[in-house]
């Protein structure tokens, strides 16, 4: 049976139970995957110079089913399947579209007071801390070729059957996901780096096909 790489999510840079990641891989890979790219309108009027003038870069949006079951790992009698079912899968899925809990909040105070002293011990006063609430960071991997930094913009859970708990064994989960575009100045280098991989990665496939249509292009041509 050949190898099959497994579609995952991959939540980064948080600190979701400190340095280890949240990460979910699909049970089953999606049988399909939509991909959207939206193309901002171009300038026009006296603002467009050149007719192939761009705006802002296209944005890709991304949609796909992903489906979790039990079954299996009941039969082998696994601990957390008899306990919760696919529960810890759906709740590391949930935990991605939400921002960090109490242990986050805690952590986001230390570094602020952390803050706050250097500031005093510099003769600087302190200025009142804003809460932040930030959102998860989260890569999608789907294959070795696509890598990308994404923002869950919808996640809607099916569950279809359940244990004599309640606990969910059986769910499909659809996800939209957005494609986030990273600017040069920012300080996300792990997004950075996904892009850059992807894009690598893109543009090797283009160049491999200009070389497979080669002689293609010369049989339109020639004369």
């Amino acid at each position: 049976m050949p190898f099959l790489m497994r579609g995952a999510l991959i939540e980064y840079g948080s600190d979701f139970l400190g340095p280890i990641p949240n990460v979910v891989i699909f049970q089953f890979n999606p049988e399909s995957l939509q991909r959207q790219i939206e193309i901002p309108s171009r300038s026009t009027g006296a603002a467009s110079r050149e007719t192939d003038q761009a705006g802002d870069p296209p944005v890709e949006n991304i949609s796909l089913t992903a489906y979790f079951s039990a079954a299996d790992r009941l039969k082998e009698n696994f601990g957390l399947a008899r306990a919760f079912g696919i529960g810890t899968q759906l709740a590391a899925l949930e935990k991605m579209v939400q921002p960090p809990g109490r242990v986050g909040r805690f952590l986001q105070a230390a570094v602020d007071a952390i803050g706050d002293a250097i500031a005093s011990h510099r003769g600087n006063a302190p200025a009142q801390g804003i809460p932040r609430e930030n959102y998860p960071r989260i890569l999608f991997i789907w294959g070795l070729t696509r890598v990308l930094p994404v923002a869950i913009t919808g996640m809607s859970i099916t569950e279809q059957e359940y244990d004599h708990m309640l606990n969910p064994i059986r769910a499909e989960v659809s996800l939209d996901l957005s494609v986030i575009t990273v600017g040069h100045c920012s300080n996300d280098i792990v997004a950075q780096g996904a892009v850059e991989y992807t894009n690598l990665a893109k543009d090797l496939q283009a160049s491999a096909n200009l070389g497979e249509t080669g002689t293609q292009i010369y049989e339109i041509f020639k004369f």
